[in-house]
């Protein structure tokens, strides 16, 4: 097919497509899914060879947000049945992270709902991070807590974080349909004072609210332009008692062709494959690692994700292999100062990665009704 193999050389080149290239990918029948995977595998293996990196998340504070985000059970008025309660202790959270650098995990992903941390917060969660830090060696550190205010990256940064994700989570000219309590220029705003903090940026998109091709377009070309250094791809799951509680869109051929669109717009970044893929993906989860080069481990914010055991055995039986903290992610031109933090140098063999554990039990998440967070 002209049209992917147009793409994959400008995948290896580092160029953008078109959007008609990239609608086109979204229009590609269940018969040509392969060829599309294929085609997007071959980008995804010129600048991440078939490593897998692990990221665990650890959700600091649970529900009652003040937002109104539709997609969100954490969400102002939400009924949805999940645990609520505030701040983790930094001990508490740093018992909870180790539990998932066991499995495997190289990146800690600490959330926290709410529109934005005060500055109180941010000295909480820069407790958090030092704590996590001391106890595991060459873990990476993102945070993750809303709309940030002048000074407030600076200070994560200062803190040790390594990166800060805020989603677009989906185009300009829909987002007022799915949250009015901020607006997508709010959002970008974030991303912008993680970039100029010096903080590696992660912002990535919501797929399946409804939203039409040309949405979706239009949000990975806007993260294409932000120029995040990953970009989580979360497939929304309808929680009860959320304004999204109907909204099936997703079938597993539709999840991989827009991971396919992603990483062919985006061909050098970090594609993490994240929320909702065992919802919507299901037995094809395999399929994407050809595309994402990275997932989460275990569990997510307020739902259970696939064992962790699952997990790894998935990863190796696809015939890739987990990410160490001895290897650097992203390709040597990404990273500033050559081969620093974030990049992996071309012209090196990547080094030997460390088996993963296999008896990894301690990443599922209790379930509501428990007095336990989740991932503790």
């Amino acid at each position: 097919m002209d049209l992917l193999n147009t793409l994959v050389e400008k995948g290896l080149r580092r160029e953008l497509p078109t959007r008609e290239e990239a609608l086109a990918v979204l229009a590609t029948s269940d018969d040509e899914l392969l060829d599309v995977v294929a085609a997007a595998g071959k980008v995804r293996r010129q600048w991440f060879g078939r490593r897998v990196k692990l990221n665990y998340l650890v959700n600091l504070k649970s529900g009652l947000c003040p937002e109104d985000c539709s997609y969100c059970s954490q969400r102002l008025g939400s009924k949805a049945e999940i645990l609520k309660y505030t701040w983790l202790k930094p001990e508490e959270a740093s018992k909870a992270a180790a539990a998932g650098v066991a499995g495997g995990a190289k990146r800690v992903c600490l959330v926290a709902s709410g529109r934005g941390p005060t500055d109180r917060d941010v000295d909480r969660v820069s407790k958090t991070i030092e704590a996590i830090k001391e106890e595991n060696e060459g873990v990476e550190v993102c945070a993750c807590l809303g709309l940030l205010s002048d000074g407030q990256a600076e200070r994560l940064r200062s803190a040790g974080a390594d990166a800060y994700n805020h989603n677009l989570n989906t185009s300009e000219g829909t987002y007022g349909d799915i949250t009015t309590t901020h607006t997508y220029a709010d959002r970008v705003d974030t991303v912008q004072k993680a970039h100029a903090a010096g903080l590696s940026a992660c912002s990535g998109l919501i797929a399946g609210m409804g939203e039409s091709d040309e949405d979706l377009v239009d949000v990975v070309f806007a993260l294409r332009e932000l120029d995040p250094d990953s970009v989580p791809v979360n497939f929304l799951i309808p929680f009860e008692g959320t304004p999204l509680a109907k909204e099936w869109n997703l079938t597993p051929q539709r999840a991989l062709r827009i991971l396919a669109m992603v990483r062919f717009v985006c061909p050098d970044v970090e594609v993490r494959l994240a929320g909702g893929r065992e919802v919507h993906l299901r037995t094809l989860q395999p399929l994407a690692l050809h595309l994402a080069n990275s997932i989460f481990l275990g569990d997510y914010l307020t739902s259970e994700g696939q064992a962790g055991k699952a997990d790894l055995d998935m990863i190796a039986d696809a015939g890739f292999e987990v990410e160490g903290t001895d290897t650097t992610t992203l390709p040597e031109h990404r990273a500033e100062g050559g081969c620093g933090s974030g990049s992996l140098c071309s012209s090196d063999e990547a080094p030997e990665v460390p088996a993963a554990r296999t008896d990894l039990v301690a990443v599922r998440r209790r379930g509501a009704g428990t007095d336990l967070a989740p991932n503790a």
